[in-house]
């Protein structure tokens, strides 16, 4: 297919958000003395289970940006000690402030990038991710050079996989499903919203995963991207 845009996923697809995420956590567990009352690993774990499920809240427009912003903190750390809201909201604006200043990335970034430019395709992001946050996250790693532009979910008024959000993008972009192919690492976000969509897929699955949505392409690394584009 004769493609011209190309959509990337952010976090997880070209922006490593768990080694991100861990180095962002192990500095706020030492700076707020976390490690007086837990393991690491434990409250690790305990702030994933409760940032999943209110992200898959906000994600359904049940819970605002805001409240989400600070009230997995403090359902993480008030599982192991005393906490108020004062403190979660510190918390948040510490992680906010810290974590898009982290640079790692996920593997042949940089090159399936500069391949796809000088291929002459249009770079785009859709991300579900804060615009605050997101922005910050591809100027510090240096992705601004590659891409037209960005499209958060608080720019649509949705969120991936709701097929408004693509077609908001679509509808800026002037342009048509079969001219574009996704990119991303969820199937329950980036796949399914692009079959609603019909647009191409293409899944970054590193660890094999298995998945009800069916994709047009799927990658364990994004340099083999370069058999399909």
């Amino acid at each position: 297919m004769d493609y011209k845009n190309v959509l990337f996923d952010l976090d997880r697809t070209l922006w490593d958000f768990e080694k991100n995420n861990i180095e962002t956590f192990t500095e706020l567990f030492y700076k707020y003395n976390l490690n007086k009352f837990c393991e690491f690993e434990e409250f690790y774990k305990t702030y994933r289970q409760f940032n999943d499920e209110l992200w898959a809240q906000y994600r359904e427009k049940k819970i605002t940006k805001e409240f989400l912003s600070w009230k997995r903190f403090e359902l993480s750390i008030g599982k192991f000690k005393p906490i108020d809201v004062d403190m979660a909201k510190k918390f948040s604006q510490d992680y906010i402030e810290i974590s898009p200043k982290k640079n790692n990335l996920i593997h042949g970034t940089h090159e399936i990038l500069t391949y796809l430019k000088e291929k002459s395709y249009n770079l785009f992001i859709v991300t579900n991710g804060f615009k605050e946050v997101q922005y910050n996250k591809i100027r510090n790693c240096n992705l601004d050079k590659y891409f037209s532009k960005v499209y958060t979910s608080e720019d649509a008024g949705y969120n991936k996989p709701d097929k408004r959000f693509f077609n908001y993008v679509l509808n800026d972009l002037k342009t048509q499903p079969q001219d574009c192919i996704i990119v991303g690492d969820d199937p329950e976000v980036d796949i399914k919203g692009a079959i609603q969509t019909n647009i191409k897929s293409i899944w970054f699955n590193p660890q094999m995963k298995k998945s009800d949505y069916q994709t047009n392409y799927e990658v364990k690394s994004l340099l083999e991207i370069k058999n399909i584009l």
